[in-house]
Formats: structure tokens, C-alpha cells, sequence
């Protein structure tokens, strides 16, 4: 690596070269403040926070964008870049709506940290057209886009386009009419958006949120007239700690089961073992399509975002989807039919929640084809971020809590089960019940390396028994088109896809906890909350393939029949629409 010299606040350091003097001043620990910038979202130099000093330079530079030299000197803290970055800060807030009492982000808003720290007036400029309020736009099933707090930072169409490859907002108008809308003034419900609120989690403010489900929850729960049950996704315990303080990577599953417990859920369950069940039916039909010449490859389709990605924008590849529906929705339907019966439940007074990573699932639980009996498999599903915003609301110390485990008798999930939340686990946990269907033995070895890590995308190939399997994994929509089309063209040669919609799979989900800039740049997020994930697997759970799970195999045998049977079809599978753009 070549380096260069540089004195920063007057102290010598070495630095990589072809840096720029953001990431410089980050190798000597010093912060710099930002707001539009978002490490490989949004480089644009828009906000005019970073703004440092070098000497030699005319007036201030953005740090975020300007390259380092050899021999460079920056001051990064004097008495003119304060005064301008507070300058800037209060133009900012000049077209901002401040209710922040009231707004989603309040105390977690980057905007209203910079505000305090420089001691901003909020008020000393006054918008040239004393601006109108702008309607919300609440046309989309999962999201709400309040263009009145909206700062122009343009950190969500990076993550919508350049992460993602969607495109379904960006910048419209000039000058003061600027702002972040969809092409020819439609509603986001009425655009290819996939919901899969990667723009929530860039949002440095509360311009663009999940819709609130959560008073709908706490209706159910007072209704003595409803059995109110949760299940919970993998991911969710690894990263509904961040809400309350912990570090990102923390596995707080036992504080999470008991506060749930504590809000009055009637009973709490863990979605590895629908996890499992999905597996059980995926692998099968894989196995399947392979025997009888049937679409390939086979993608998996427990990822809602993913999903509507393609039936927008590869519509002839929806035959290559798994028909399994995915976990969450599983678990609706068979809590709904083979469990209410074993509880003495009548379905029609179960209220069915989930707690998922993905504000896509709030889009899943409404589509066509996600019901049973004339009863939607789950009724409400909420984000990680309203899951703790509950617990808070309901004045639950979290962090006093003693740990609980989840209800009987579904409180026992796999390892396979336990890694879906991480991009590659999909893959793993069904290659891990396909190797011993076709080798007809135990696998000597479960752990598939090869497919693990954040990479977007990822290929492998495996030998089992007389197949030789070729599987490639993906995670971001954006990757997904580029391993498609290489499918398309004859490029890649695989058999078994797993793509997720969410870069790093269901642990940076859209529902995920927000975290400011300054951890998004600075610390690997989808690694550390995978970490908790494959830890679990590796050292916490009895079992780690789905097939071993003794309560999947108690449901096969008394409901279920076999994976892919009849009943599991009309269960547990599922249907898509070629939407087209």
C-alpha cells in the first residue's frame, strides 16, 4: 500500500494514498462531522459540514470529497470552519419542519445532534417562501415519505439507486423547488418500489419511516376477546438490543423474550422453526425440480423485498421462484390451523403478529395468496424499531430484565434456522439437509463456508453424491440484477440461488434499528449482527439442520404428511404476479 505524509492539526500522520481527507482524519481519530455523506451510499459533498481547511486551498474544502496529497496540511477544528458549519446547520434547519417533540426520530435524529453540538439557531433563517406543508405520501403499504422534514441530503437515492438499483425516488425541480419525489409526480405505492426501506435506515432525519403498527397491537392485546401471539425472526435478537443501548453484535434473545412477555403477548414464539420448516419444504422442492426437469435455477423467496423485485424487473424469472412462503408467513399458517388445534384456539380469534428486520413483510402479510381458510396467515407484522419504541412506550426496562426463553411448544429452532438472517444462510441451512438427502448420510462437516461473508455476491459448487451442485448467493437488489443477468446470458452456470433484497441479508434490514453515520462508516453492521447469528449455530442451539428439528418432525407427522405434500401446498406455498415496470 502506498502512503503519504500529512499533518493534520498540526500533528504528522501517515496515510494511504488516493484517500480523501474524511478518511484521512478518521486513521487519526478525528471526527468530522457529516450529514449527506454515507460510506459507499451518497460521496457528494452536498451539506457542507465536513468543511476543513488545507493549506494552499481556496477558502474551505468538504472533506468527504476532496483527495489527499503528500505533504498536505489540514486544520479540521478552527474558528471559521465552526462558524461555518454552524451556518450551515441552520440553513439546513431553515427549510426543515421542526416538530422534533413529536417526530419518529426524535433524540435519534443525526440533524438534531449536529443542531446541539454547535449550538445552532433554529430559527435565524426564515425559508424565502415560508414554505407549504407538503402532504403525506402514504400510498405504499409499508412506508410514509414526509417531504417536510426532508433535508435534501439525497441519502436515501443512493441507497435506492446506487445500493439497490431501483431508482424509484430522487431529485426533481431546481433550486428551491428541489426535492426527492418519484418520476412524473406519481406515489411511491404506485412506482416499482420494493419496500424494502434501505432509504429508512440511510434517512438521517424522519423524513421516510415504516408505517406504525403498533397501536394496532396494543389494541389486540387489551381485546380480552383475542389470543395475541408473536413470533420472532433471527435477526430481530441480534439487533433489538441497539434500541436500548447495546452495542451492535449483542445477543439479546432472553431480554427480548421477556419483554415481550411483558407487553402481554399471549404467546412467544421463535421463527427458527419456521425457518426450518421453509428449509424442509425449499430443499425438497429443489430436489425435486432436479429429478423431474423442472425450472432452474431455484431462488429462494423468503425475501418479500427480493420478491417484488422481481416480478418487477425479471418477470420471466418468477417461474424460477421456490413457491414456499416464506417464514414469517408460515409460521401464520400453521399457528393458525395445526397449532390453534392443539391449543383449543378457534383461528378466527387469534391475533397473529411477527417481528421481523423488514419493513417488505408489512407489504408480504397483504399479498394475494397469503391466506388460509378465508384467515390472513399473519395479521400485522412489525419492525425491530417498533418493536423497542413498544417496549419503551410501555415503560419495560429492558436492560433490567432477566432473561426468559421462548413458550412451549414451539420454542426449539435449529442453527439452520438461527443463520437465515445473515445473506448466505438461506443457502447453508438448505445445503445442509440436500447434502444428506443425497449422500443418504450425516454430513461429517456443516459448516459451507464458502457461502458466508457480506460480499454481494458469491459463488460456490459442492459435490454430492453423483450432483454437482453450483450455487451462487446474493444480497442487495442491485446484485441480484447483475447474477441474473449473467444467468440470463449464459455467464454463470448455477442451480440454486439465494438472493435476499437487503445488502448482508435480513440483519441490515430495512426495519433494523437506525444507526447515525458516523457507526454506519465506521463499523461493519451486517458482520457484527451476523456474528450473533453464527454464533448462536456454532455454540447455543442443540440442533443445526432443519431436518433434525423434533418439532418439524412431529408436524410432518401428525398434519403435515411430507415436505411438499398436498397440505403443505395449500399451506405453506404460495404464488407470484409478473408486474413488470
Amino acid at each position: 500500500m502506498n502512503m503519504v505524509n500529512v499533518k493534520i492539526n498540526g500533528v504528522d500522520y501517515s496515510v494511504p494514498a488516493g484517500i480523501t481527507v474524511l478518511e484521512a482524519c478518521r486513521y487519526a481519530n478525528i471526527d468530522i462531522p457529516t450529514l449527506c455523506y454515507l460510506k459507499d451510499v451518497n460521496e457528494i459533498g452536498a451539506c457542507r459540514l465536513c468543511l476543513v481547511e488545507v493549506k494552499g486551498a481556496r477558502g474551505l474544502v468538504t472533506a468527504c470529497v476532496y483527495p489527499i496529497n503528500d505533504g498536505m496540511e489540514i486544520e479540521t477544528n478552527t474558528p471559521k470552519i465552526r462558524a461555518a458549519r454552524k451556518t450551515n446547520i441552520e440553513l439546513v434547519l431553515s427549510a426543515h419542519e421542526k416538530k422534533c417533540l413529536s417526530c419518529i426520530r426524535s433524540t435519534n435524529c443525526e440533524l438534531q445532534k449536529l443542531a446541539r453540538d454547535y449550538h445552532a439557531d433554529e430559527d435565524r433563517f426564515v425559508y424565502a417562501d415560508n414554505k407549504v406543508k407538503i402532504p403525506l405520501d402514504k400510498s405504499s403499504a409499508a412506508l410514509v415519505r414526509d417531504n417536510n422534514k426532508c433535508i435534501l441530503c439525497r441519502r436515501c437515492v443512493g441507497a435506492c439507486t446506487k445500493v439497490q438499483g431501483i431508482g424509484a425516488i430522487g431529485a426533481t425541480n431546481r433550486g428551491y423547488d428541489t426535492e426527492i419525489a418519484c418520476a412524473f409526480e406519481k406515489d411511491l405505492g404506485e412506482t416499482s418500489c420494493i419496500n424494502c426501506g434501505q432509504c429508512v435506515v440511510a434517512c438521517p432525519v424522519g423524513a421516510i419511516y415504516e408505517k406504525d403498527d403498533t397501536q394496532k397491537i396494543f389494541d389486540a392485546i387489551n381485546d380480552p376477546t383475542k389470543h395475541v401471539a408473536i413470533c420472532c425472526a433471527p435477526s430481530v435478537r441480534a439487533t433489538i438490543g441497539e434500541c436500548f443501548g447495546y452495542e451492535p453484535g449483542t445477543d439479546t434473545e432472553g431480554k427480548m423474550v421477556a419483554a415481550l412477555k411483558a407487553l402481554g403477548f399471549d404467546g412467544v414464539y421463535d421463527m427458527n422453526f419456521t425457518a426450518d420448516l421453509t428449509i424442509m419444504e425449499e430443499a425438497t422442492e429443489f430436489l425435486g425440480r432436479v429429478k423431474n426437469g423442472g425450472a432452474l435455477p431455484l431462488i429462494t423467496s423468503c425475501s418479500p423485498g427480493w420478491v417484488k423485485y422481481c416480478e418487477h424487473y425479471f418477470p420471466e424469472m418468477t417461474e424460477n421462484l421456490s413457491t414456499c412462503k416464506s417464514p414469517q408467513q408460515m409460521f401464520g399458517a400453521m399457528y393458525k390451523t395445526y397449532f390453534a388445534e392443539k391449543l383449543g384456539l378457534d383461528p378466527k380469534d387469534i391475533v397473529f403478529v411477527s417481528a421481523i428486520p423488514c419493513t417488505a413483510k408489512k407489504f408480504e402479510v397483504s399479498r394475494d395468496g397469503q391466506d388460509n381458510n378465508g384467515l390472513a396467515n399473519v395479521d400485522i407484522a412489525v419492525t425491530t424499531r417498533e418493536l423497542g419504541r413498544m417496549i419503551e412506550q410501555a415503560g419495560i426496562d429492558f436492560k433490567a430484565l432477566e432473561d426468559e426463553k421462548f413458550d412451549m411448544p414451539i420454542d426449539i429452532g435449529s442453527g439452520a434456522g438461527a443463520i437465515f438472517g445473515a445473506t448466505g444462510g438461506v443457502m447453508e441451512a438448505a445445503l445442509r439437509t440436500a447434502a444428506e438427502v443425497i449422500e443418504g448420510k450425516p454430513l461429517e462437516k456443516v459448516d459451507f463456508n464458502d457461502v458466508r461473508g457480506t460480499e454481494g455476491i458469491k459463488f460456490a459448487a459442492y459435490k454430492l453424491g453423483d450432483i454437482e451442485l453450483k450455487v451462487a448467493v446474493a444480497s442487495g437488489t442491485a446484485n441480484a440484477a447483475k447474477l441474473l443477468k449473467g444467468v440470463q446470458d449464459g455467464t454463470y452456470d448455477v442451480q440454486f440461488i439465494e438472493i435476499m433484497a437487503c445488502p448482508g441479508g435480513c440483519v441490515n434490514g430495512g426495519g433494523q434499528p437506525t444507526q447515525p453515520a458516523s457507526v454506519r462508516n465506521n463499523v461493519d453492521l451486517k458482520a457484527l449482527r451476523a456474528s450473533v447469528l453464527y454464533k448462536a449455530d456454532a455454540e447455543k442451539l442443540e440442533y443445526r439442520k432443519s431436518h433434525e428439528n423434533p418439532i418439524v418432525k412431529k408436524v410432518y407427522e401428525e398434519f403435515l404428511g411430507e415436505p411438499n405434500s398436498h397440505k403443505a401446498h395449500e399451506l405453506l406455498h404460495t404464488h407470484y404476479v409478473k408486474r413488470g415496470l
